[in-house]
């Protein structure tokens, strides 16, 4: 078994906050879907994702899965305190569209 592949879920903690950082391209959008879910359940409809600035890719990625996102109400850059354009605010629709 490959020493980059854990063999049991990640626990994350629901905060409002998520920094993707440490997570692979390839699981973000499903990292997303399952951590807004989560902040549903909690009441917590406003969410801070940190993507960092490097290139942009991973803030694309991020903002394209949000115009997708049935969870999703908003979305913008964070300011100068939160981020700038290395983070995304997200509010969250009140509740998540089954279709």
């Amino acid at each position: 078994m490959p020493f980059d592949e854990p063999s049991e879920p990640v626990a994350i903690p629901i905060t409002g906050e998520l920094d993707l950082h440490t997570f692979r391209p390839s699981e973000i959008t499903s990292l997303l879907d399952d951590y807004f879910a989560e902040c549903l359940l909690r009441g917590i409809r406003q969410v801070r994702i940190v993507h960092g600035k490097g290139t942009g890719t991973l803030r694309e990625t991020v903002q394209t899965h949000l115009r997708r996102s049935s969870s999703v109400s908003r979305f913008a850059l964070g300011d100068e305190k939160s981020g700038g354009w290395g983070a995304t605010w997200v509010t969250l629709k009140n509740h998540v569209s089954t279709t």
